[in-house]
């Protein structure tokens, strides 16, 4: 996901990390997933909870600065996003794209979309995501609701895939990851790949390449958007 997370309101609760002599890592990440976040459901897919930070925590307003002095990546993981929320509800909605079928969730993040097919019948779903954090944030949300998915930690763009299905949830935020988003994406997709991209119409979303499937108002947070609700569609690239 995208940008730098916002800080400056007034009044929040005190982020719970390990003093600076003992930087966090990979290894205690879920311990501080847990405490720093609750368990709650999207606005926009109430079916799936998910261990998020809310408004009124400090992790919403920590610069990636002050992230990176205690070891922490900006942690995407802790927010559900528009893309992933109107994709994850397309998922569900219409369970035919997913029932029984290899999916791949990329940048996934929480593991929404990645939970959100297994709920619709996938065959299979792997959960991937560079970031290391989020292998502890896929295992503790898809345990809370009783999903099974594996994650992958390589940056898989430019690879072949087993998959049936790819889901993008907001992946389009960054010129560069889109520049080399679009020529895999196409390659997947003439190999037969149902591509799908959720997207509240980041910058770099290659409009030309897709066909629209359904279009959502998703509730989201002033701290992290331009706005209240945003319109997020579910393309199909092609």
């Amino acid at each position: 996901m995208e940008g730098s997370l916002p800080h400056g309101r007034a009044e929040v609760r005190t982020l719970s990390a390990p003093c600076r002599s003992t930087r966090l890592t990979p290894d205690n990440a879920e311990r501080f997933i847990l405490d720093n976040t609750t368990l709650q459901a999207p606005p926009h897919v109430p079916e799936v909870r998910l261990h998020l930070a809310d408004e009124a925590h400090d992790l919403w307003q920590r610069t990636e600065d002050e992230l990176a002095e205690i070891g922490l990546p900006p942690p995407f993981w802790a927010f559900a996003w528009a893309g992933g929320q109107g994709l994850a509800r397309y998922v569900l909605d219409n369970p035919q794209t997913v029932s029984g079928k290899r999916v791949l969730d990329l940048a996934t993040g929480s593991g929404l979309v990645a939970i959100a097919a297994w709920k619709a019948g996938a065959g299979g779903v792997t959960a991937a995501d560079i970031d290391p954090f989020c292998a502890a944030a896929v295992r503790l949300n898809a345990a809370a609701n009783g999903a099974a998915a594996a994650f992958d930690g390589n940056d898989l763009v430019g690879r072949a895939l087993d998959a049936d299905v790819l889901l993008a949830g907001d992946v389009f935020y960054d010129r560069a990851f889109a520049g080399r988003l679009i020529p895999w994406f196409a390659e997947l997709a003439r190999g037969g790949t149902d591509v799908l991209v959720g997207d509240p119409g980041r910058s770099y979303l290659p409009r030309e390449r897709l066909a629209k499937l359904a279009e959502y108002q998703v509730p989201v947070t002033r701290a992290l958007e331009d706005a209240e609700v945003k319109r997020t569609v579910v393309w199909r690239f092609g």
